[in-house]
């Protein structure tokens, strides 16, 4: 892994969330198919930021033709953000590449006896633009994506309606995202 990326996107996080975070590393069945600078970097809360961040760092290599990297907002320390990130990670680099407007299984729920269990690749849209993309030196992109959990619902409504469709109810309904027993926004 060249270095120079690896520090691009330290920066860039730091910028946005503060120079104070941890590098985070799942032990456990640690996949392969990950580069050995992967890890997720967890940033405390700190100002007005009453939660917790969690955001991978080198989920996407320099020679991904589309980069991405993903963070994931939680109301409490969790170490069990770092396996999630870790395994959406590898998914990506040995299943199919996740994109914007994609859904992902968590696989079970986001915390223990909570509603959401599947999350939603969407824009950072509480931190704009400034955190989605970060320009290299040498002409190429990264693009930083939110992960927002969703319920099993929601994710059929998004199957059913599309991305776009399930923000504007997310956003209709207020939603509260930093709650994990948060009810379905949409019903059938």
């Amino acid at each position: 892994m060249n270095d120079k990326h690896v520090l691009a996107l330290r920066r860039h996080y730091k910028v946005l969330w503060s120079s104070h975070y941890v590098e985070c590393r799942w032990t456990l069945d640690v996949p392969r198919a990950l580069c050995s600078a992967f890890c997720v970097l967890e940033f405390p809360p700190f100002g007005d930021r009453d939660m917790w961040t969690y955001a991978t760092c080198c989920m996407s290599e320099p020679e991904d033709d589309r980069k991405i990297e993903v963070h994931l907002f939680s109301p409490e320390k969790n170490r069990e953000h770092v396996e999630l990130l870790t395994a959406l990670a590898h998914y990506h680099r040995t299943g199919a590449r996740v994109a914007c407007g994609d859904t992902v299984n968590f696989g079970r729920p986001w915390f223990p006896e909570g509603t959401c269990d599947h999350g939603l690749l969407s824009l950072p849209y509480l931190d704009g633009p400034n955190l989605e993309w970060l320009h290299l030196p040498n002409g190429d992109s990264v693009r930083f994506l939110w992960l927002v959990p969703i319920t099993a619902e929601e994710r059929a409504f998004k199957m059913e309606h599309g991305a776009e469709e399930l923000e504007a109810r997310l956003e209709q309904a207020g939603f509260n995202y930093l709650d994990p027993k948060r009810p379905s926004v949409v019903s059938f």
